[in-house]
């Protein structure tokens, strides 16, 4: 997404209500139904909250913040420089699906934190760090999509396990809406201690 622009529509098929209750009613079967930790450490609840997200093989290093819905059913987006994590689902390393947004880039500033996410591999490394520690991913898998067509059930799939979706702007660039008409989602699977 492109960032100072009047109109900021990344993400704009989170955006629309049908999705955010289908969010919610999954992220409430997720939160009903989790297991212990899988890895044996600290659950992340215990952790506090995210700080920074560092992804080498893209050299991602930045500031984490939470961010949630705007009074529209819209998901906030971080500012430029900072990855923002859905704070209405699970943490990082907690089970299900912990979802993570970050902007491609900006017209006044240029690339930004998630500019190179459609280069990663499955295997490349993403880890969250915490005041008290870090939980470590690795890609499983991406794709595209167009924002009018997000795979929330693929995003959202109700798995207990803890699974980690990095989302960012994509695809061809459309002026006159000033928004990227696809999505690029990376899949990752966090590593057992």
């Amino acid at each position: 997404m492109r960032t100072g622009r009047p109109v900021l529509v990344m993400l704009a098929a989170v955006a629309a209500a049908a999705v955010a209750i289908v969010i919610a009613a999954r992220l409430d079967r997720v939160r009903a139904d989790r297991p212990p930790d899988p890895t044996g450490t600290a659950p992340a609840a215990e952790l506090g909250a995210p700080l920074r997200i560092t992804i080498p093989a893209i050299g991602v290093d930045a500031p984490l913040v939470a961010v949630g819905l705007r009074p529209d059913g819209a998901m906030q987006t971080p500012e430029f420089g900072h990855a923002g994590w859905y704070d209405l689902g699970p943490k990082p390393g907690q089970p299900g699906p912990a979802v993570v947004v970050a902007h491609v880039d900006s017209d006044a500033e240029g690339p930004d934190v998630f500019h190179r996410l459609r280069e990663l591999h499955a295997g490349d490394r993403v880890t969250v760090h915490y005041p008290e520690g870090a939980r470590t991913f690795a890609v499983t898998g991406k794709e595209q999509a167009a924002k009018t067509e997000l795979p929330a059930a693929r995003i959202w799939n109700g798995t207990t396990m803890p699974v980690l979706r990095l989302i960012t702007c994509g695809g061809p660039f459309d002026r006159k809406a000033s928004s990227y008409l696809d999505n690029v989602i990376v899949y990752a699977d966090q590593l057992v201690a």
